[in-house]
């Protein structure tokens, strides 16, 4: 401990928390420069400001009792972004995987830590809390991660993100366990289980017959929305204390009943400045707590958190057997490998109620530390890694989606026609422009039997062929997909799909491969920005699409005009009118 620092006299809670705050804004704003998640930021302020560093703080007691309020809002806040109704529609992948990926990891989790030397003991539950807080991922930073990369919309996005809403759900169970771990009885457990499952059924029953009316009485006053949400919530945590829950599974489930409610967004929004706050108190608080690791949790901190990423592997066989391919099937596995902060906050609950002691706390803490760090490296470059594994499985004979056999479909539906158009990638825009071509008006437009797609999407695949658009699997990024899809007899290759969205290749580098296998044919690309859209022009794009100044109809029609008699009186007036615009944000 460093000494010389005198405490703060008097230790008020005023003044301590004015200093968890101050300091934790110092911290996080180095985090931020780093690139480092915020409760890495909040945890380490924590251990600064605590009895392992400066003893800033001797009100540790006051700071905590605040601080389990903003885990209460933090449990509230997970619920009322669980939404039971989307999870059931997200169909199979997400549903199969969820449900699965907990038990497998806990499961490799128990075997992993007791060859570490953990047990189970009266009174200390250490192996088994560490597997489970092993098998739950970060919401918080994955969706912060995925946001900023512009992946949550896709699909192995989308998949990630219904597999931490089911890991949320595998929590709520793990919640309803914690308070009769001590008595590992069958009937306490299914108390406990029922009485949660009860106070479920009674929170939905209130928050669908009961607090619509409520909430419709004060919903011209916004301030009272938030407030009688508020009161929802502590409620529920009062009322699952009162039959022998935790207050914090209370509050989670009290989120889970408004989920679907008319008023969550907005309440979502407004409390989420009030969390925040408190949350980060919590976290101050719970670096505080860390006790001084010996070399000897350090290395199995390290350990859990190598365990931890190769856990995740788990998923990738899941998915793979419902046919979704290497890409699919290893992003969402790479996205989910860190620990999560809600394995923080039932190891904290676990510690509280005796069933733990601070080393398996303190390495929790620390595998969050590190995976968190390593995290926010392995999905940024998370299609990298996806190249490198998949490049293994491949030398292993683990086969991605039937590309050869799709490839020689295309080739022979490309020869079978006179006039080939290429879309490279498919996304929202290129569904708009399929849209136009089969509602046109007076029947399908004859072009749609000449449209050759290529994308890494399993289920746009299955779908357009079902419309019987051919297509084939590959990644538009790799020139050899290109190359063996025999994109040279094209007569139009189209990107739709702007550089923000695109992974491993640009606009720039498509023209360039395009120019290189099929010089003869027309290119299309697109750009949201004014300045690149004319770099490319320059380059030799034959049109440039820019979603914020055509629509879907303006290209298909530049489409037909491609296909048959040309664009070069299109692409100088795009030109002229481009370079004519003088935006503020060009």
């Amino acid at each position: 401990m460093l000494t010389g620092f005198p405490a703060l006299a008097p230790a008020d809670l005023l003044s301590s928390i004015g200093i968890c705050v101050a300091a934790a804004a110092l911290v996080a704003l180095l985090g931020q420069r780093l690139k480092q998640p915020l409760i890495l930021a909040y945890l380490l302020t924590g251990v600064v400001i605590g009895p392992l560093g400066l003893n800033l703080v001797r009100d540790r007691n006051s700071i905590q009792t605040v601080a389990e309020i903003g885990l209460i809002l933090l449990l509230f806040m997970i619920g009322l972004e669980i939404d039971l109704k989307k999870l059931a529609a997200a169909g199979l992948p997400v549903i199969l995987t969820g449900g699965l990926q907990v038990p497998l990891c806990i499961a490799l989790g128990l075997g992993f830590f007791y060859l570490l030397g953990f047990r189970n003991t009266q009174g200390n539950y250490a192996l088994l809390y560490l597997a489970a807080c092993a098998s739950m991922s970060s919401t918080l930073i994955v969706v912060k991660l995925l946001y900023d990369k512009l992946e949550l919309d896709t699909l192995p996005g989308r998949i990630t993100l219904g597999v931490l809403v089911v890991q949320d759900l595998f929590a709520v169970v793990m919640l309803a366990v914690q308070p009769n771990l001590v008595n590992p009885d069958l009937r306490p457990l299914l108390v406990s289980l029922l009485l949660g499952a009860l106070l479920v059924i009674w929170s939905l029953a209130v928050s669908r017959y009961v607090l619509p009316r409520l909430f419709r009485s004060v919903a011209k006053v916004p301030e009272l929305v938030v407030v009688t949400a508020l009161a929802w919530c502590f409620a529920l945590a009062a009322a699952a204390n009162l039959v022998g829950l935790s207050r914090e599974m209370g509050a989670l489930i009290a989120g889970i009943s408004l989920s679907t409610f008319p008023y969550n967004v907005d309440v979502i929004a407004k409390v989420t400045n009030i969390r925040d706050f408190f949350v980060t108190l919590f976290f101050v608080a719970l670096g505080m707590e860390i006790p001084l690791p010996s070399q000897h949790l350090v290395l199995v901190a390290v350990a859990a958190s190598a365990f931890l990423i190769a856990s995740r592997i788990t998923i990738f066989p899941i998915l793979y057997s419902l046919r979704l391919g290497h890409r699919v099937s290893l992003l969402p596995a790479i996205n989910l490998a860190q620990i999560s902060e809600f394995s923080i906050v039932i190891a904290s609950l676990g510690l509280a109620r005796g069933q733990i002691d601070s080393s398996v706390l303190t390495i929790v803490v620390l595998t969050f530390a590190i995976t968190s760090v390593t995290s926010t490296y392995m999905i940024a470059n998370n299609h990298a890694l996806y190249d490198w594994i998949s490049a293994f499985l491949k030398l292993v004979r683990v086969r991605d989606l039937d590309v050869i056999r799709a490839a020689a479909q295309a080739e022979k539906a490309v020869h079978d026609r006179r006039q080939s158009i290429v879309f490279l990638g498919f996304f929202r825009d290129a569904s708009s422009i399929l849209h136009e071509f089969e509602h046109r008006e007076g029947g399908p437009h004859p072009l749609l039997r000449e449209i050759l797609v290529i994308d890494f999407n399993p289920q746009v695949i299955a779908e357009l062929r079902k419309r019987g658009i051919a297509c084939i699997y590959g990644d538009v990024a790799h020139v050899d997909t290109l190359q063996h899809a025999h994109i040279q007899h094209a007569r139009l290759i189209v990107s739709t799909i702007t550089d923000e969205v695109l992974r491993g290749t640009s606009n720039q580098r498509i023209l360039g491969n395009a120019r290189r296998i099929s010089p003869d044919a027309r290119v299309i690309l697109t750009s949201e920005h004014i300045p690149a859209a004319l770099e490319l022009y320059d380059a030799g794009a034959d049109f440039v699409y820019v979603p914020r100044l055509h629509s879907a109809a303006d290209l298909a029609r530049v489409i037909v005009a491609g296909a048959d008699d040309g664009l070069a009186e299109l692409r100088e007036g795009a030109i002229a009118e481009l370079k004519d615009r003088r935006e503020v944000l060009a």
